[in-house]
């Protein structure tokens, strides 16, 4: 991870618009007549994307071609680069008539967990970066988010609503050691009593359970966990540096011990690859003492359509074709449908019978719990120095 002097350790200078520069010679640089070779798709060890193609927004677009000169079997592995990032606003809204809130934060943009399936990869290609190996390894920290975060709670026509954070991209990714962004974020939030709810991947968030369950006691804070297999392999190929099902697992049950509300999020479903753990997952979350889940079906918008395919296709070949024709059936015959209410879910014979599993699952082992309604009425903004208490 690069560093820059005289500044915070692990933030590499801001660094301009990247331009898309290839790695191999473009085809037409080559003599003609010499034979082009697609290269093979071995990606980078501890990476999930497949391939690093160009956004939808350049002019360009690279191909990597096999010239016979490297060695393709032993690329080196992919260092994070960290970039500081200074926004005037960190709350984002939206208006989502499917989404249960309408503010969020994100801590950073770009996730090094690597989820190949991730739906905010798109994302990327607003930086002019690719939403392939450059999103999970080009990212941007946000180092004055609590600052701008306290600032925009004091505003005088703020309105107080739930706060979800890991919306985007997870706000305890493994940059989150060094940085402890999410961790000031939540000291801002304890100090202003702001309810806030949190999803996450990653077993990190136990770090903060002193702040969560101090305000959980004030029904200020609930978690989500993202539990997507159970099958480490499958776990370490799709989301390679993110916790391992396990320690996901020994998170919630120490969350939902600590007294902080807890919910198991199966997201993504996969048909025909992950699908058939679902009760199998249910199970564990309730053994671990966990009230509430949730799933959400595979999404692939813009370019993630093409990386899980070329995921697909290198580390399951034989279910390739299943997975992707069944995934059709539940969209209306397309890859993604981005229409409200069907988007989180699908549609047809297939959902149906997804829905219907989870259903019956969630009775059997009591994970029906309605959502758990955070209280809004508590916010205030402390005192600022100089300011005198108020005996109210």
């Amino acid at each position: 991870m690069t560093t820059d002097p005289g500044k915070r350790p692990g933030l590499a200078p801001a660094f301009p618009r990247a331009e898309r520069q290839p790695q191999h010679p473009h085809p037409q640089h080559l003599e003609a007549g010499t034979p082009l070779r697609q290269m093979p798709m071995h990606g980078r060890r501890g990476r999930g994307a497949l391939s690093n193609q160009s956004g939808r927004f350049e002019k360009l677009a690279y191909a990597p071609v096999d010239d016979g000169w490297d060695n393709l079997e032993d690329l080196p592995p992919l260092r994070s680069c960290v970039t500081a990032e200074s926004p005037r606003k960190i709350l984002t809204r939206n208006t989502s008539p499917d989404i249960p809130f309408d503010r969020s934060i994100n801590p950073y943009r770009g996730c090094e967990h690597g989820c190949v399936y991730c739906f905010a990869r798109p994302t990327h290609a607003y930086m002019g970066l690719s939403p392939g190996l450059d999103f999970e390894s080009r990212l941007f920290a946000k180092p004055n988010a609590a600052q701008l975060l306290e600032k925009e709670l004091r505003a005088k026509n703020y309105s107080c609503q739930p706060i979800a954070i890991g919306t985007n991209t997870d706000p305890y990714q493994p940059i989150e050691r060094e940085f402890r962004i999410m961790r000031q974020v939540l000291e801002v939030l304890e100090a202003y009593n702001h309810p806030v709810s949190i999803v996450t991947k990653s077993a990190l968030v136990t770090r903060d359970i002193d702040i969560l369950s101090a305000m959980a006691k004030r029904g200020l804070a609930k978690v989500a966990v993202s539990v997507t297999t159970l099958d480490a392999k499958l776990a370490r190929a799709m989301e390679p540096r993110a916790s391992t099902p396990s320690k996901r697992m020994a998170a919630l049950e120490m969350l939902s011990a600590a007294g902080i509300p807890t919910a198991v999020m199966i997201a993504p479903v996969i048909p025909a690859l992950n699908d058939h753990e679902l009760e199998k997952i249910m199970t564990g979350a309730a053994l671990a003492g966990v009230k509430a889940a949730n799933y959400i079906l595979l999404r692939l918008p813009l370019e993630i359509s093409d990386l899980f395919k070329e995921w697909l296709e290198e580390n399951a070949p034989d279910k390739a074709k299943h997975v992707l024709s069944v995934l059709r059936q539940m969209r209306g015959g397309k890859d993604y449908d981005a229409e409200w209410g069907k988007r989180m879910r699908g549609e047809g014979p297939f959902a149906w019978m997804l829905k219907r599993r989870f259903e019956i699952a969630a009775r059997k082992h009591g994970l029906t719990r309605p959502r758990f309604e955070l209280d809004c009425s508590q916010f205030k903004p402390p005192p600022q120095q100089g300011e005198q208490l108020s005996f109210f």
